[in-house]
């Protein structure tokens, strides 16, 4: 990786971990979830990033994919365990991290705990040459000493310029992994727990998208509204409230989109078993002794 793009990646890690810190001051009960979510991504844009994918504020049972729409008028409530993922980019370079906080209580310390030092034993086995498993079986063994369990089917990925999953998954559980890291591989790490199932589902679109064939579709609006996500967002993610901002009926027409094939929705991913989830995340990149954790 030359020095250019590794400044990049170090830019937008830099912005990623104070717009993460930044978005657990903002959460309080009673604060709007989609005043959070504009406050946190304009905090990024006036640093000198841009919003790699749309803030996930997902909460308790939910683990990943949940942003507010244009008009959400939900709140945060006391006792939510909020998990926040914060992404950011530079020049299409990703710094990608998440932590977890309680709204107002304090019942949760042990989950929380969970998947924090998970994560920094995961951390600890990155170096050249590293098996994808022997990281998934570290994160599993830590989670499962608090007495939760890892979600099997959420993984952490590499990344690529303009990539957020680039090809590589870093497994939760052991005997899921496949493959080694190598030196300058981008790779973001997530382990999540839960009191539930660990596993999720999510069976309904949400408010978060990605262009994945852009081509012409009938209607000036509909093909003018492919050419502004295509412009701005690449094969990044991006919510219906940006769109919103450039045509207020852009929710009817990313359905049209979606039904056309045109974008791909993600649904919001919930514990199977309604437990409580909780997430932790940092991006790193393989050096030759180890790894330089940018977030």
């Amino acid at each position: 990786m030359d020095e250019e793009v590794y400044n990049k990646y170090r830019k937008a890690g830099k912005i990623a971990k104070a717009a993460r810190d930044y978005s657990a001051t903002r959460i309080r009960e009673g604060t709007l979830l989609l005043d959070v979510a504009e406050d946190v991504e304009e905090f990024i844009r006036r640093q000198g990033g841009a919003p790699a994918f749309p803030i996930n504020l997902a909460l308790n049972n939910a683990a990943a994919h949940f942003t507010p729409s244009h008009d959400d008028k939900s709140k945060f409530q006391r006792g939510d365990v909020v998990k926040i993922d914060v992404g950011v980019q530079v020049d299409g370079y990703v710094g990608d991290t998440a932590t977890t906080v309680e709204v107002g209580t304090h019942h949760w310390g042990d989950l929380l705990r969970a998947t924090k030092e998970a994560l920094d034993a995961a951390i600890d086995l990155m170096k050249p040459a590293t098996r994808l498993d022997d990281v998934g079986a570290a994160i599993q063994r830590v989670i499962e000493s608090f007495g939760f369990v890892p979600v099997e089917n959420l993984t952490g990925h590499s990344m690529e310029r303009y990539k957020l999953h680039a090809g590589l998954s870093v497994p939760n559980v052991m005997g899921d992994g496949s493959g080694s890291v190598k030196l300058g591989d981008v790779i973001a790490i997530e382990p999540f727990a839960t009191n539930g199932a660990g596993r999720v589902d999510g069976k309904k679109s949400g408010n978060i998208y990605r262009l994945i064939r852009p081509r012409q579709i009938g209607g000036k609006e509909l093909t003018a509204l492919i050419a502004h996500i295509n412009e701005n967002y690449s094969t990044l993610p991006f919510s219906e409230r940006w769109c919103h901002k450039y045509d207020r009926k852009a929710k009817h027409r990313l359905r049209k989109l979606l039904k056309a094939g045109i974008i791909h929705s993600y649904p919001v991913l919930k514990d199977v078993g309604d437990g409580i989830v909780s997430q932790s995340e940092h991006t790193v990149i393989i050096t030759d002794f180890g790894c330089d954790v940018i977030t």
